[in-house]
């Protein structure tokens, strides 16, 4: 099936215009693009008169909490969220996969009438019928402000004040956090445009940079050392593959809610490509967090992790990505080496992507 929008701007925000009682959901595991866009729709749908109710499953980073007032959604660390009694319309966001969805996927193939989604992402499935999907924006909350500027809700209230938990806040830390603070490859013209208008809306960035990006636990900073302790370089050096296990986190008293751009950290060598984090879920099951770097020049290689990722059936971007892995930890890295050492070979023959593939 060919994941593509089969709905236009107009369409979807007709269908949220109409929705009295609106679901509003996300990923497993949300991230701070993820929240943001539940929250910017729910505070959007709200303002209109709508009874919202937003639901997320699943770890939640402690420094993205403070994106939401006291009870704007439903959280559910395990087990199903579904949409309540008189749900007239579920809004998925941030996703078109149906893995990351099992805490209420099986309503939505129930009523699929009810679904529409508005993803970012390259790859997905038709869990969402009627759905706007644009992988050139750099955030879903990118993606988002169009339909929000068609259904005319305003981002912050007039006159620019520097106010907290607004549309703008919400939309900005989509933004920032899914660009890296606006330094990735996909973080193009338009996102700072959109940058800039965020702040004259309003947004305090010194504010949201201190809340997700300083706001750690002390244990996590065990938890990072043990991570790159854990270095094996391999493709001659242009592969980092770190591993955190159970008894990593029990040491450190960190949880996976810990592991927010943990990923990155050996991007900073000059030689690496390709970083890669395997964490152990249980002895037959690692996940594995794939990060790669844009070009060196405009127009030039770089590594598709997207693929990467799809060979253990995975997915994402193609500078960011990630899968399970069956086997134990050993087993797991072994396999992940492999295929890096498969597609560096293969670099040659096309595999490489140019620098003119998709956003981050």
């Amino acid at each position: 099936m060919e994941y593509r929008s089969t709905a236009t701007h107009a369409e979807i925000a007709r269908r949220l215009r109409a929705a009295r009682r609106p679901f509003v959901t996300t990923h497993f595991k949300p991230d701070g693009d993820a929240l943001g866009s539940v929250l910017a729709v729910s505070r959007a749908l709200s303002g209109l008169g709508a009874q919202v109710d937003a639901a997320v499953a699943g770890p939640i980073d402690r420094t993205i909490l403070g994106l939401a007032s006291e009870g704007e959604f439903r959280h559910a660390a395990r087990g199903p969220v579904e949409p309540r009694e008189g749900c007239d319309l579920v809004v998925v966001l941030d996703t078109g996969a149906e893995s990351q969805l099992e805490h209420c996927r099986d309503w939505l193939r129930a009523h699929p009438d009810l679904v529409i989604g508005i993803d970012h992402h390259a790859n997905g499935s038709a869990i969402a019928p009627a759905r706007l999907v644009d992988a050139s924006c750099a955030s879903c909350t990118q993606l988002l402000v169009e339909v929000l500027d068609e259904l005319g809700v305003p981002l912050a209230p007039a006159g620019g004040r520097r106010m907290r938990r607004t549309i703008a806040e919400a939309i900005f830390a989509g933004l920032a956090t899914d660009t890296g603070w606006f330094r990735f490859s996909g973080a193009d013209d338009r996102v700072y445009q959109l940058g800039a208008r965020l702040l004259a809306a309003g947004v305090d960035k010194d504010a949201l940079f201190r809340m997700l990006e300083q706001g750690d636990a002390p244990g996590r900073l065990a938890l990072v050392a043990r991570a790159l302790s854990s270095i094996d370089y391999c493709c001659d050096g242009r592969v980092a593959v770190m591993r955190l296990m159970r008894r990593d986190f029990e040491a450190t008293g960190t949880g996976v809610d810990d592991l927010a751009g943990l990923v990155n950290e050996p991007m900073s060598v000059g030689t690496v490509e390709v970083s890669v984090l395997l964490t152990e879920s249980d002895p037959t099951l690692v996940k594995a967090s794939f990060r790669s770097k844009p070009p060196a020049v405009a127009g030039g290689t770089f590594v598709d992790v997207n693929h990467l990722a799809g060979h253990f059936d995975g997915g994402g971007h193609v500078h960011a990505a990630g899968a399970r892995v069956a086997g134990s930890m050993d087993e797991a890295a072994a396999r992940v080496r492999a295929a890096c050492a498969s597609y560096f070979e293969s670099a040659g023959d096309g595999v490489a992507a140019s620098g003119a593939g998709e956003t981050v």
